[in-house]
């Protein structure tokens, strides 16, 4: 359905006539970018862009900020809209826990069943949580999201459609942050993004594209993938100079969002590496956590760790210029890594010495 028939590879939009007439608000503002004019929202897009504290020249794409608390509503919207308008009473996705929430909850809101499909275990339960209050069917499976994936591709789109990020519709969607990004910014010098499934980094990086050939963005920046140590096919294979990844069959890291051994969108990923001069790094579990605490603690962000990483990737390198790194997810999606020490009940003398000190 979202392959080639010749040679398997992943498909991709194009649209025609496009033009820069913004209006409006929203992903839709865009809408002469898009291959739609209008469909399912629920007031996706425009999130906030802030210059960070913690290194000069750093600013903070916070996509924590979408409806259902990641950067999947982009393109969810107008995947759900695809699916509507072509009568699909069913959509499925796999999930390590940000597609579920986010397709669960537009799913309702045009009306649509959700199944979506997890590896067990593997997904934080703020992302569980939501997917089940929007009424999504959850269906867990064991091993790993690559695995919940597969079989995805191979029954589930049988009887539902698919709402993953091999779909080009979905991508469509989460270019539209490039976009915002020029709006208030311009063009920077780097664009620092999560990766797990791949798709998203190639979205933005579509987005600059297209206001190049516009005229609109006289240099284009580098677009940096971070992955984590545990879960980084592609960073390892970029640093070995080879042009294929090193999937991996049981990727580890905190960072559950990008706990993913076989990027489907792999290819697209170093498209957007190559073409801009890019490079894909890796960051470990603890820089990972780290990043998430000084983001919080210096520009007030509460990121979940896959978000972080992009803040982990932008502090160990030495980009000249301006970068954007692109915070993914709320913290709330994933609170458990967060540490709270058991708060003690003071007494009125304990609280004014403490507020005293």
């Amino acid at each position: 359905m979202f392959r080639c028939p010749r040679c398997g590879g992943l498909l991709d939009l194009v649209v025609r006539g496009k033009y820069w007439a913004p209006k409006g608000s929203g992903i839709w503002r865009y809408a002469t970018m898009l291959p739609m004019k209008t469909g399912v929202t629920m007031g996706e897009g425009r999130t906030p862009l802030v210059e960070s504290r913690l290194k000069g020249n750093l600013w903070v794409k916070f996509e924590g900020a979408n409806p259902t608390g990641s950067f999947k509503d982009r393109g969810m919207a107008l995947g759900v809209t695809v699916a509507r308008e072509t009568g699909a009473g069913k959509v499925v996705v796999a999930s390590t826990g940000n597609t579920a929430a986010s397709a669960a909850a537009y799913a309702a809101r045009a009306g649509l069943k959700a199944y979506v499909v997890l590896p067990r275990g593997n997904v934080a339960r703020g992302k569980l949580v939501q997917a089940a209050l929007h009424g999504a069917e959850i269906l867990a499976v064991e091993g790993y999201f690559d695995r919940a994936l597969s079989l995805v591709v191979d029954y589930g789109t049988k009887y539902a459609y698919p709402l993953n990020s091999f779909n080009p519709w979905r991508l469509e969607g989460q270019k539209t942050l490039a976009y915002e990004v020029y709006e208030e910014l311009g063009c920077p010098d780097n664009i620092v993004v999560p990766v797990g499934n791949a798709g998203n980094i190639y979205a933005i990086w579509k987005g600059f594209r297209e206001l190049g050939e516009l005229g609109l963005c006289a240099k284009l920046p580098r677009m940096v993938g971070v992955q984590a140590a545990g879960a980084a096919p592609l960073a390892r294979a970029w640093r070995e100079g080879l042009q294929n990844p090193l999937f991996l069959d049981s990727p580890n890291t905190v960072a559950s969002a990008i706990r993913i051994g076989r990027p489907v969108n792999w290819v697209k990923a170093f498209i957007a590496v190559r073409e801009s001069g890019g490079m894909f790094v890796e960051v470990d579990d603890t820089e990972i956590l780290r990043a998430q605490l000084a983001l919080a603690r210096a520009d007030g962000i509460g990121a979940e760790p896959a978000g972080a990483a992009s803040i982990a990737g932008a502090l160990a390198l030495d980009l000249p210029g301006v970068t954007v790194a692109v915070v993914t997810g709320h913290a709330l999606k994933d609170p458990d890594v967060v540490e709270v020490k058991t708060v003690p009940v003071a007494s009125q003398e304990e609280l004014i010495s403490a507020l005293s000190r």
